[in-house]
C-alpha cells in the first residue's frame, strides 16, 4: 500500500489557509475604502 504524502497535505492546507487570508484582507480593504469615498463627499457638503 502507498504511504500517504502529509508533507504535501499540509503544504496544501497551508496554500489553501493562505489564499483565503488574503482574500479576507483585501475584501476588509475594498470595504474599508468605499467606507472612505462614501464620507468624502458628505464630509464636504457639511462644510
Amino acid at each position: 500500500m502507498a504511504k500517504t504524502n502529509y508533507s504535501y497535505e499540509k503544504r496544501s492546507r497551508a496554500l489553501e489557509k493562505q489564499k483565503k487570508q488574503e482574500e479576507k484582507r483585501q475584501k476588509r480593504q475594498h470595504k474599508k475604502q468605499e467606507e472612505t469615498e462614501g464620507e468624502e463627499p458628505e464630509s464636504d457638503a457639511d462644510a
